[in-house]
């Protein structure tokens, strides 16, 4: 039975580590036959991805550093010197100063603001912008986000309002780039035992509130992340554009808890 990215060449940018969902989303990719490229941001990263790519099978790796337009368009030149042609791209990137989350929202600096916006979200236009002209056959480009976009969770912050410009971003190229057969969607997750939700203050009582109120009475599993990922990224998803699709245990359709019955 053939595999459901058979064919398909890959390019997730994102791996920090083997805990995080991008790594999971690469995994779940060569399981399902994709041909992978990874990016590293710099230096310090680099053995890390490569060491996790190499198990993959992993052949090519490019340094991007999203905050630097030269690296974004050295990428672009590279894979095209390397005779790539990308079906999907995996954008698992975002950031936002520490100080700037662990204060209230209305104390964020200008720079702060400035800075998560850029990385969470401008990234994925300034990365689009020169990749999806090697989508020559179409394809599929996704981006994670939050129900901090949306709604308004203790702690999130600014990463919250850049959450929100990032699912604006994905209808916009979701409607320009159709005509060109690529599709573009993003993955709402549930909170997962990630080293950057760590940085969240107070992250263990979000993950106990989820488990508590979700429908699933329970919290999002990384493999499901993944596997959502391979639906967006093979042709099982080809009538599916600028979405928000929520792996989140049903937590983002409670409301209040309803009063409990009388006695």
């Amino acid at each position: 039975m053939s595999k459901l990215l058979e064919g398909k060449t890959v390019i997730v940018l994102g791996v920090w580590n083997k805990w995080s969902i991008a790594y999971a989303i690469a995994q779940a990719c060569v399981r399902e036959g994709a041909r992978l490229l990874l990016t590293y941001q710099n230096d310090r990263a680099k053995p890390t991805v490569e060491e996790l790519g190499n198990e993959l099978g992993v052949k090519h790796f490019y340094p991007c550093d999203v905050q630097n337009q030269a690296d974004i368009d050295a990428v672009a030149t590279a894979l095209k010197q390397d005779g790539h042609k990308l079906d999907v791209l995996v954008h698992c990137l975002a950031g936002a100063n520490h100080e700037d989350l662990n204060r209230p929202f209305v104390e964020t600096s200008r720079d702060g603001f400035r800075n998560a916006l850029e990385i969470s979200a401008f990234s994925l236009v300034a990365i689009c912008r020169v990749l999806a002209p090697l989508m020559t056959d179409g394809g599929s480009i996704m981006t994670l986000t939050y129900l901090g976009s949306t709604r308004v969770v203790k702690n999130y912050n600014v990463m919250g309002v850049a959450k929100a410009a990032l699912e604006a971003e994905v209808r916009y190229l979701a409607a320009e780039l159709g005509a060109q057969k690529i599709r573009v969607n993003a993955i709402s997750a549930g909170p997962i035992k990630t080293i950057s939700a760590r940085g969240i203050k107070d992250f263990s009582k979000v993950l106990d509130f989820v488990q508590e109120h979700s429908p699933l009475r329970r919290n999002t599993d990384i493999a499901e992340v993944a596997d959502s990922a391979v639906f967006l990224a093979s042709d099982l998803g080809r009538g599916v554009t600028g979405n928000v699709l929520y792996v989140d245990a049903g937590f983002h359709i409670m409301g209040l808890e309803p009063p409990a019955p009388p006695k």
